[in-house]
């Protein structure tokens, strides 16, 4: 990955230029991740059909400002440690290494599954570079706990929607987002 970092002439007191550098770096892909992200929730929030709409467009703009929230923090973080953080379309399109949104006007329990997978895949990546900051920079692992700490409660409201009173969740398996918007849909047909 080139650096977009390459001219970092400071950082914070206690840091090298190098450690900050490479923590920069590992922050731009999550803000990367999560610009994607709240675009996504705000795609599904104007994209929701069926009968619980209601409950999903409200569900989701929360989740949209509270990401929004968490990519400002990710982008002063890097600015703080000497960084330039880069938060164009273009940058992110080129950079990320997932796929586009793959889900249009769709059922409500369609979403919440590809969305299931969508905070999966975001949840993961942000808590391995949350390790990776362990012994180098405990204030942006800090912010970093934060941040998951408010993804998996949002997966976790997304989840009781797919969840059977048994505990089975719908997406269980599915490796795509239109496989997990399948299989949601059809266990939401199958319920009395």
């Amino acid at each position: 990955m080139p650096s977009q970092n390459a001219d970092i002439s400071y950082t914070v007191p206690g840091m090298s230029t190098q450690d900050s550098q490479h923590i920069s770096e590992l922050l731009q892909t999550r803000l990367h991740a999560l610009n994607d992200l709240h675009l996504t929730l705000k795609h599904v929030h104007w994209n929701v059909v069926g009968p619980h709409f209601i409950a999903v467009h409200e569900m989701i703009d929360p989740q949209v400002d509270k990401v929004r929230a968490m990519s400002d923090d990710l982008a002063e973080r890097i600015s703080t440690l000497g960084g330039q953080p880069n938060g164009t379309p273009g940058a992110l399109v080129d950079r990320r290494t997932w796929n586009d949104y793959s889900i249009g006007r769709a059922e409500a329990i369609e979403h919440l599954g590809a969305l299931d997978l969508v905070y999966t895949a975001v949840i993961k990546d942000h808590r391995e570079v949350m390790q990776a900051t362990e012994t180098s920079d405990p204030v942006t692992q800090d912010m970093l706990i934060g941040q998951l700490r408010g993804l998996e409660l949002f997966q976790w409201f997304v989840r009781a929607h797919l969840e059977s009173s048994g505990g089975k969740l719908s997406t269980r398996g599915a490796t795509t987002e239109t496989g997990a918007a399948s299989q949601a849909a059809d266990q939401a047909r199958s319920q009395p």
